[in-house]
């Protein structure tokens, strides 16, 4: 009796498997997970939770958005989502990746047309915290930033590495021709910063100012700071309240029906215990626009 070799019954061997599971894993699978999917009940979620407004698809319930003119500025009768790091680009999720230490800005080569520069999540906060602050009509300049936004950050430069007398200091987040914050320390004159100068030779110090941490700031941390996926469609309750009596304004209404419609949209914490309490910010800015007037 005549017998294939045995590498001619491996290779086919593998190849039926190779069917099996192109059948069951690409086929099979997919096709009853998408036919589950449709049950009542899971249909909305498995398609995204998309939300519909006059027939078109205006955002997901579970994506976050901005909310903006074509020049990127925030459209201030609505309610403005937490910032994000990937500029709410599904493609593009993710956080910053950056921690408590990062104080110190990337300057731009000034050398380089449309160079622009990489801040620092201290940077980020303080830009964030004044804007969010001058658009709700609160003070929200934070310790250790600038009046202007930036971080109040020094290079003390001394004459023996870490010890000795100072003989420099560097504002480093406040590129030439910016004013210093500050204008001496340690009796040495502040200057501004320089691109390409190596303000690492010097001890990197926060000077904290007069601005307020929270809770004592009216701008709440979520205000300043990107969520993990950089898609998160909630913002805190806080922040919720800080915006409704500029929203209220601007569109001429009371700022209890704006609140009533904030309770509205606000969600529990999950199983009742987990969490904090959140708006979704797409939700209520479609049920303001659906306002009689709107």
């Amino acid at each position: 009796m005549n017998r294939m070799p045995g590498w001619t019954r491996q290779h086919l061997a593998a190849l039926r498997i190779l069917l099996l599971l192109t059948v069951v894993l690409g086929v099979g699978y997919p096709a009853a997970v998408t036919l589950i999917a449709q049950i009542p009940g899971l249909h909305h979620r498995a398609d995204g939770s998309l939300i519909h407004l006059d027939g078109r698809v205006v955002g997901s319930a579970v994506i976050g958005q901005s909310f903006t003119d074509s020049d990127g500025a925030p459209i201030e009768k609505y309610f403005q989502s937490r910032p994000s790091a990937g500029g709410y680009d599904p493609t593009a999720t993710g956080a910053s990746n950056l921690g408590p230490e990062s104080i110190v800005d990337t300057l731009a080569n000034p050398a380089v047309k449309g160079a622009v520069g990489t801040p620092s999540l201290l940077t980020l906060v303080c830009s964030r915290s004044r804007q969010v602050g001058e658009e709700n009509g609160v003070d929200g300049q934070r310790p250790y930033c600038t009046a202007t936004g930036v971080g109040a950050v020094l290079s003390v430069i001394r004459s023996a590495g870490v010890s000795g007398k100072v003989v420099k200091v560097v504002s480093v987040n406040q590129p030439c021709p910016a004013t210093p914050f500050i204008s001496t320390y340690d009796g040495v004159a502040v200057t501004c910063a320089r691109y390409g100068e190596d303000v690492a030779i010097g001890t990197i110090v926060a000077i904290r100012g007069s601005g307020k941490a929270w809770p004592a700031n009216p701008v709440p941390p979520d205000a300043v700071t990107a969520s993990g996926s950089g898609l998160d469609p909630d913002i805190s309750v806080t922040y919720a309240r800080l915006q409704a009596p500029r929203v209220a304004r601007l569109r001429g209404l009371p700022l209890h029906q704006v609140l009533a419609l904030v309770a509205k949209y606000t969600s529990a914490r999950a199983f009742g215990f987990m969490g904090e309490p959140a708006v979704n910010v797409l939700q209520l800015n479609l049920a303001l626009d659906r306002l009689p007037g709107q």
